[in-house]
């Protein structure tokens, strides 16, 4: 069987990083295309994979004016600019992967949705935390009724102080207007793998949250407008200056430091945070998404959840407690502890999968997807995609219902977002 063939658009780190499952699986898959207005980004993933030059665009309009050349695309714009092109290619035949969120808005969402139905081509988006061995595990033993059932769910996202800062704060998901509400760009992941895992319809929600401290109103007396120029940035802990320059004198030049700038040195990375948005005081940008929220849920059948997503951790493992009639289950993305009432016993399960590679981030979970999504390509078979159109609309109206809750103060039904 001949690989299946990808165009990427969007050679930033998440094209950049799925387009590396083609390398490491010749015979399934090969990068034949990728349009890319960064010329660095762009050259970069034509040189790895190769790429003749007459696949090679600056724009994706131009790749989606030529006949169809390959099999699948993988849409990896920023968030803003995802229905365009997931429409335009949905007419020209192309399968398609899209990075997550969907669109900013539901009516986006079902542009979309209603496209790729209407062209009949294969579709999955990035919720890559569906598809990691954890998540696989998880749903096994709920389904195997070790808790007996399922009533009730505490998730939580510790996002990171210092990873707030970075992308949240001083990065490309600061501002609304720009890219899209908190809960849409970093937890609509998190969203979707609760009504994933909870497996019943969400019917409603409320939810709470704000900008509580990265405002101007927070800025420590003496503070610079950049942090190179600050008398308190050493003793600040969301220093620019500390947060990338001690990477790299770890060897750290992966994200987020070649963020700032693609071949990271002291010299480069000293004059992106002079010039660049990284550098400046974290309590003097133009961001206005929240640092924290709470969202209520309640599902079919009477089941509840709550999800806490905060700025204000060390950034780690999100962690999970789900309460059954039978028993108790808690994770943190590695292991699972289960709780038995009938034997007051505590059984340990250790789903970690060691892979430092970029196809190893979320826990193998973006291994998982682009798997899945070659394999449903190949096979011409939907059926393999766990985070397809339905699925994620229906998570996508979550987190409209609940940003819709958190900014009218009340409860909120799913289904009139």
């Amino acid at each position: 069987m001949s690989p299946v063939t990808l165009l990427i658009v969007g050679a930033g780190g998440r094209g950049a990083g799925y387009a590396t499952f083609a390398k490491a699986h010749p015979e399934q898959a090969r990068v034949v295309g990728v349009a890319e207005p960064r010329e660095f980004y762009r050259s970069h993933l034509a040189a790895e994979h190769p790429i003749p030059p007459a696949h090679q665009f600056t724009d994706w309009r131009t790749a989606a004016a030529q006949p169809r050349f390959a099999d699948a695309v993988l849409i990896c714009t920023q968030d803003a600019m995802h229905v365009e092109p997931a429409v335009a290619f949905a007419k020209l035949g192309y399968h398609i992967l899209l990075e997550k969120p969907m669109a900013p808005d539901a009516a986006g969402c079902r542009t979309i949705v209603s496209a790729v139905k209407k062209a009949g081509v294969l579709f999955a988006v990035c919720h890559v935390m569906r598809y990691t061995g954890y998540t696989r595990k998880l749903r096994q033993l709920l389904d195997s009724g070790v808790i007996g059932d399922l009533v009730s769910l505490q998730h939580l996202e510790p996002v990171g102080y210092w990873h707030q800062a970075h992308s949240f704060v001083r990065g490309n998901w600061r501002n609304e207007k720009e890219s899209s509400p908190m809960l849409l760009a970093k937890s609509c992941h998190d969203l979707d793998w609760i009504l994933h895992i909870m497996g019943k319809p969400c019917e409603d929600v409320s939810s709470f949250g704000s900008l509580h401290h990265f405002r101007a109103d927070q800025k420590p007396a003496g503070a610079a407008a950049r942090c190179l120029d600050c008398a308190v940035e050493p003793t600040c802990p969301y220093s620019a200056k500390r947060i990338y320059m001690g990477r790299l004198a770890k060897g750290h030049l992966a994200w987020p430091v070649n963020v700032l700038t693609p071949n990271p040195t002291e010299d480069s990375l000293m004059e992106a945070l002079r010039q660049g948005p990284y550098g400046r005081c974290v309590y003097a940008c133009d961001n206005d998404v929240v640092d924290h929220q709470v969202v209520n849920f309640k599902f079919q059948g009477g089941r509840s959840g709550v999800f806490t997503m905060t700025a204000f951790t060390k950034s780690g493992h999100r962690k999970t407690r789900l309460f059954g009639t039978r028993g108790e289950l808690s994770g943190d993305g590695d292991k699972i502890l289960i709780y038995d009432f009938l034997t007051d016993q505590t059984t340990e399960v250790d789903t970690v999968a060691a892979d430092s590679s970029i196809l190893g981030g979320h826990g193998g979970g973006d291994y998982g997807l682009m798997k899945a999504f070659i394999s449903a390509v190949a096979a011409k078979d939907q059926s393999q995609i766990l985070s397809g159109p339905d699925e994620s609309l229906e998570s996508h109206l979550m987190v409209f219902a609940s940003e819709k809750a958190r900014r009218e103060n009340r409860v909120v039904s799913v289904q009139s977002v």
